[in-house]
């Protein structure tokens, strides 16, 4: 099951699937009739949810179908992500995995839906796009012990990071602006509640992650590759600032991928989802 925002004619409103019922408005199955996911992520409990997903009357579900969706929701106090995670993504570009989490944030300005177009900015010549695994936090989180991060996760979701390449080659002081063009963060569609990745995983460290370019696989890893864990950069980054409900820490790629205008860049997270966005030059 999963926690969506499906584009409807009367506008964008949360949604839940469930793969076997089909989908049903967050208001016929959630108390307090939430009106946005963010507002799900900072109400309900991540096992709540789950709760009354399961109890909910096979009445209110109807088939997905041809349903849109946007991004889950697009304005997150905090997006951090996180540069060189896996090793062998790092000795791809030639450099060491650092001592510590090399961290940076990005502005909720970045955000697309699935399904947009990622816009090319005319100031770089050389974009990547980057799949990624997305934690979204669930509790307010600060100062927590590695052990207990992942209770403060409220779900785990699909990104793609892109980065204007030439211009942190040119400087690495440049990072928060090669990070931060419009269109530089998609994510979703789905928000995959914790304990059900973990149900079908059987272990955060067991997913694997894809970069895909035009549907086909660029670079693949597994979570357990990764030189942080997602345990670790939630405690991490909660003993730098407070994490609230629906902060994302996109953990890292596996490999990134120069992508053109007319390419379709991907991540593929199996058991979370999948997600596509367009290429296309930005005026």
């Amino acid at each position: 099951m999963y926690l969506a925002t499906a584009r409807t004619p009367g506008g964008e409103t949360p949604v839940v699937v469930d793969e076997k019922r089909g989908l049903a408005p967050a208001a016929d199955v959630l108390p307090g009739a939430p009106a946005t996911v963010l507002e799900v992520i900072e109400r309900i409990a991540e096992p709540d949810f789950v709760a009354a997903v399961r109890s909910a009357p096979d009445s209110v579900f109807a088939p997905v179908g041809e349903t849109a969706f946007a991004a889950p929701y697009t304005r997150p106090r905090k997006i951090w992500g996180i540069g060189l995670n896996y090793v062998e993504h790092a000795s791809d570009l030639t450099e060491a995995v650092p001592d510590e989490p090399a961290s940076f944030m990005k502005g909720d300005h970045t955000i697309i839906a699935p399904g947009e177009p990622i816009p090319l900015p005319a100031q770089s010549e050389r974009v990547t796009a980057e799949a990624e695994l997305g934690l979204v936090i669930g509790r307010e989180c600060r100062q927590a012990a590695d052990e207990d991060a992942l209770d403060h996760v409220w779900g785990v979701c699909t990104v793609l990071d892109q980065t204007a390449e030439d211009i942190l080659a040119r400087n690495p002081r440049f990072l928060t602006r090669s990070k931060n063009f419009p269109g530089f963060f998609a994510f979703g569609p789905a928000i995959v509640p914790m304990s059900e990745a973990l149900a079908g995983a059987g272990s955060i460290d067991e997913l694997t992650v894809a970069t895909l370019i035009n549907g086909a696989d660029h670079r693949v890893n597994t979570v357990a590759h990764m030189r942080y864990s997602p345990a670790f950069l939630v405690g991490f980054h909660s003993r730098v600032m407070p994490l609230f409900p629906g902060d994302i820490i996109s953990t890292g790629t596996p490999g990134a991928v120069h992508i053109r205008p007319g390419d379709v860049a991907g991540c593929r997270i199996p058991g979370v989802g999948e997600l596509a966005n367009p290429v296309v030059q930005g005026s």
